[in-house]
């Protein structure tokens, strides 16, 4: 049974600014472009049978760019990014003037307008939970990895959940733009293999 491979999407404008970008559908900047084709070296070696890609249009250009001359992506809604509801759009340090000391991980989000109406941690929890019982079904079909291309908070959720944590526990792992994960298996037992490993470490 293959690994679990996880890619986060290139940059783009709002990521580059610290922007939260939950649903808003934004492109790709042109440097996240040029990260997502430094990414194609890092999974040319693996052996992947199945790409579930979220539906946002920053992930699918990156799994374009990552995986070139790939077909047959599996669009997958439910590895959109965290619903960040009234805080779409802003910076961690624009919502602590209104809310001082404010953490995303234990304050969570107000609801937002039309298209944002906010989500909780437990939800995105529970839809990674489900995105890993579809990820695990596929590698016990094949002999190849399973690739995950989505959103920094989802992954991390989706991390935690993968290693038997509380979602809350995906605080702890930092994600970078255009960055590969790796989670895996030792004696049945899940693991982390390898974080956050940028294309220039090929």
């Amino acid at each position: 049974m293959g690994d679990l491979l996880l890619v986060r999407h290139g940059q783009t404008e709002w990521s580059r600014d610290g922007r939260h970008t939950g649903r808003t559908d934004l492109p790709l900047t042109d440097v996240g472009e040029d990260q997502a084709r430094a990414l194609a070296p890092l999974l040319a070696g693996r052996r992947i049978a199945t790409v579930l890609c979220s539906p946002l249009r920053r992930a699918v250009r990156t799994a374009e760019l990552a995986l070139p001359g790939r077909r047959g992506a599996v669009l997958e809604p439910r590895l959109q990014e965290w619903d960040y509801g009234g805080y779409e759009g802003l910076t961690t340090p624009e919502i602590r003037a209104e809310r001082p000391g404010w953490d995303l991980w234990h304050d969570g989000v107000p609801a937002g307008g039309p298209g944002h109406p906010g989500e909780t941690l437990a939800a995105v929890g529970s839809r990674c939970d489900e995105v890993l019982a579809v990820a695990d079904a596929a590698r016990q079909e094949t002999d190849g990895d399973v690739l995950l291309v989505a959103h920094g908070h989802v992954l991390r959720v989706l991390t935690a959940r993968r290693l038997g944590q509380h979602p809350a526990a995906g605080a702890l792992y930092r994600l970078e733009t255009a960055t590969l994960s790796v989670l895996g298996t030792e004696h049945d037992r899940p693991v982390l293999l390898g974080w956050n490993i940028p294309a220039r470490s090929v």
